[in-house]
């Protein structure tokens, strides 16, 4: 997951390959909670691991429930043991549930009804998105439930119920505001019904009808058979009771699968590739976001399907503009936003009014970076209209604010296929752990554009300069790949040394190929791994120097490692460290860096380096040692040490190495197209 500041999408090209997706969130914690309040354990598999799933998971933990292993591992499954539907006597605690509304509602309703004394907070937009509408229901229940802070919003105080008074009429919820209001009424209370049937009346529209299928489909799996009467009416039965299904699978989320439906729709294919093959949910999910694929179609795009998988391709080119209502596919329909961009016309998004109490106010949000974009927008109480730019020209580069939405980041990542190719700035990129923690990634396996695109920083110079460190510190920044090309001839050396080979030139080949069968990773902390082992000692110890010496003088392995070191270069972009990387690796990089640094302070350096690590120094050898080898550097036949034309000239002699991360990182920042008002990860606010 990217850990960054901000994280700039160069502009991409095709796309094509497969993807598996993680499970949906409004499944994991709906069976999550369901599980919980059951009698028996279920042990539940594909469960998302994120944010929102994560504050759920705790929380049952605070209420006695049992949850083995504690953590989601991916592809393992977790047991959940139920309390069945009895808290023990005088419970409390204070449940912190982030800006998760499917815990935040369920939740409240569950614990209303259960009794005990409660408090459910969580971060500041939470305490703005309203919860009123389903704290009135409870309270004609007999729930006791106070407000802490502002009415109608979290956070709320719960206590013991009383139900003394309860009756059989239907109790009324409204359903033009959230329909987590009556999905959390529709978990809870089987909880009362255990001598009388229980009907909730829906006041007014029922929006987001989708997810309270899902709702009831999962309601049955566990044992509780809700009458549907037209949408308008729910009654649960008298004896109901929870019961444990034993084995439940999470489908993938139809939403998240939308970014890729629309991936498919709207980039061309690359080569090898019938588009995007989505894998996870297909035409036989409960979810109701699946139907983006219906106005995916309407749209232009081609899409197969099967039970578990999707299967998309660009077909009209440019899309058609729709005017749809979206009250099936709420949060789906934002990828519909910016699909817009790619369509011929107007493009109109009604009966989206819950979008404003999402997240974030998802309506204004999305009209606000659609026009950063070059867009042309309309947006009401309910709805929104999206004109693209008129022609390539009038896109522009956008920084997109992401309003600590997840939708919101994934959503305009799809506008790095803009025809302008332009690159796309989404701020706050780790928002999208809500729902998909490595949607990045995920993107990244299956997009592709002209290597040219994809951006590379180089940082030559002298040995002992620091611009390793330098390095991993601005990769780490600004989310890219790092490759310390330094390194490459020792592990040459070990990998050929380990497999037995003698470091002679008749064996040169075999030592090129065994090269490139290795997997190589150069971590932010400066550790390499080979294969995932770290072998970060391993190759700077005076034998590795050697056998690196040995090795750099086959033709064969050179060629080997000037096509590894071009492999590093990918999406969404790579900082390369060593001593010819502008001049001879990388000639086209955008920004090019050449270090230099004192005899005297980098003997220093590289002495502590060695005393931190364990390892044996001398001052005076490390000084000489340095001296021949710039002497060498700089004198060799084949690619000499020196700055490229066009490098950045940094002395870090004096300076910390803060100050040349932040050096090279606002000379990077100057060569954006969106660096105005901008700033870089570390710079002063």
């Amino acid at each position: 997951m990217f850990r960054t500041a901000f994280l700039d999408l160069p502009p991409l090209a095709t796309a094509g390959g497969t993807v598996h997706l993680p499970g949906s969130k409004s499944i994991s914690n709906r069976v999550l909670l369901l599980a919980a309040l059951s009698q028996g354990t279920t042990t539940i598999h594909d469960l998302l691991d994120s944010d929102d799933t994560r504050v759920m998971l705790a929380g049952l933990q605070q209420l006695g429930c049992r949850i083995q292993p504690a953590a989601v591992t991916p592809g393992q499954p977790i047991a959940v043991t139920g309390i069945g539907g009895q808290l023990p006597a005088g419970t409390a605690a204070t449940l912190f549930l982030g800006n998760a509304g499917t815990a935040m509602r369920p939740l409240t309703a569950a614990l209303a009804v259960l009794g005990g004394n409660f408090e459910m907070t969580g971060v500041p937009r939470m305490h703005e998105r309203p919860i009123g509408d389903l704290v009135d229901a409870l309270r004609q229940l007999g729930c006791s439930i106070d407000y802490l802070g502002n009415p109608g919003f979290p956070p709320l105080q719960i206590g013991q119920p009383d139900f003394s008074q309860l009756s059989t009429q239907a109790i009324p919820v409204r359903g033009d505001v959230s329909s987590q209001f009556l999905t959390a009424l529709l978990m809870a209370l089987p909880l009362l019904a255990t001598d009388r049937d229980i009907t909730i009346e829906v006041v007014g529209e029922l929006i987001s009808k989708p997810y309270i299928h899902i709702t009831l489909a999962l309601l049955a799996r566990f044992g509780i058979a809700v009458k549907n009467e037209d949408w308008q009416r729910f009654v649960i039965p008298a004896g109901s009771r929870y019961q444990s299904p034993g084995d439940i699978h999470v489908e993938a989320d139809a939403s998240s699968a939308s970014y890729f439906i629309a991936l498919g729709a709207i980039a061309a294919n690359t080569a090898g590739h019938n588009g995007v093959k989505i894998l996870g949910v297909g035409q036989d999910s409960i979810q109701g976001d699946i139907r983006f694929v219906e106005a995916t179609r309407s749209m232009g795009a081609q899409v197969d399907s099967g039970p578990n998988w999707l299967q998309v391709s660009r077909g009209a080119w440019p899309l058609k503009a729709i005017d749809l209502d979206c009250n099936h596919i709420p949060d789906a329909a934002m990828t519909l936003a910016v699909m817009a961009l790619y369509a011929e016309g107007t493009t109109r998004l009604t009966n989206i009014a819950s979008w404003r109490v999402k997240e974030t106010d998802r309506i204004a949000a999305m009209a606000t970076e659609l026009r950063k974009l070059g867009a042309t927008v309309e947006e009401g109480a309910d709805y929104i209209c999206i004109t693209p730019p008129a022609a390539a020209a009038a896109w522009k580069a956008g920084s997109i604010h992401t309003y600590d939405d997840h939708r919101v980041a994934m959503c305009f990542s799809l506008a790095a296929f803009n025809p302008a190719g332009l690159p796309v700035r989404i701020e706050d990129p780790q928002c999208v752990a809500k729902t998909f923690p490595d949607y990045f990634e995920a993107l990244f396996s299956v997009c592709d554009t002209a290597n040219a695109r994809i951006p590379v920083i180089c940082i030559d110079g002298t040995s002992g300069s620091g611009k390793g460190t330098i390095a991993a510190q601005v990769a780490e920044a600004l989310g890219y790949h790092l490759l310390d090309s330094g390194a490459l001839y020792r592990i040459t050396g070990l990998v050929a040394t380990r497999a037995g080979l003698a470091l002679e030139a008749a064996n040169a080949e075999r030592i090129a190929t065994l090269m490139a069968e290795q997997r190589l990773e150069f971590t932010a902390d400066q550790r390499v791994l080979v294969n995932g082992e770290d072998v970060s000692l391993a190759i700077r110890s005076e034998t590795a120097g050697m056998h690196a010496s040995q090795v750099s003088a086959f033709p064969a392995v050179r060629a080997a490692l000037v096509d590894m070191q071009h492999a590093f270069r990918a999406l969404p972009g790579l900082v390369a460290d060593g001593r010819d990387m502008g001049t001879e690796i990388f000639p086209d990089a955008p920004l090019k860096v050449y270090l230099t640094a004192s005899v005297q302070c980098r003997a220093e350096r590289r002495y502590k380096q060695l005393i931190s690590k364990g390892l044996s120094a001398n001052m005076d050898a490390l000084f000489a040692d340095l001296e021949a080898r710039d002497a060498r550097d700089t004198q060799r036949a084949a690619a000499p040490l020196k700055p490229a034309e066009d490098a950045m000239r940094l002395d870090n002699s004096c300076g910390t190495i803060d100050e040349a991360v932040q050096q090279v990182l606002n000379w990077w920042a100057q060569r954006q197209p969106f660096a105005q008002g901008a700033t870089t990860p570390g710079a002063s606010q």
